[in-house]
């Protein structure tokens, strides 16, 4: 009986060892990326990526000129806002592998149109 609970464990042990995720992951990521998590996950596969790692493909300047608003509108730029500036962490909006609402929704009800959830 013992020999049969240990072989039990022993099983299920292994299949949570070695279980795959299914991960969902944006086409334009896919060819740049690949499989590779950890050219994103540079903090480990179970941490938010870093600014750092973003910014190594994405520029923050390039993505405040192309969000860039005008008039009385200036400051509802993602990238470059009244109140972070240009230093909002990425991850605050986006998210690779779930939706995410921008985080400025969470008190205004300006649009951003573009955005990618």
């Amino acid at each position: 009986m013992k020999k049969a609970n240990l072989v039990w464990a022993l099983l299920l042990a292994g299949l949570t060892s070695v279980s795959v995720h299914a991960v969902q992951q944006r086409d334009y990521h896919k060819a740049v990326i690949g499989k590779d998590c950890k050219v994103c996950h540079d903090q480990g596969l179970k941490q938010y990526p870093s600014d750092g790692a973003c910014l190594k493909c994405h520029d923050v300047d390039e993505l405040a000129k192309k969000t860039a608003r005008s008039g009385e509108e200036r400051w509802q730029n993602p990238h470059d806002n009244l109140h972070y500036g240009k230093d909002l962490p990425c991850v605050e909006c986006h998210g690779e592998h779930q939706p995410k609402k921008p985080l400025c929704s969470n008190c205004h009800t300006f649009k951003y149109d573009k955005h990618k959830e």
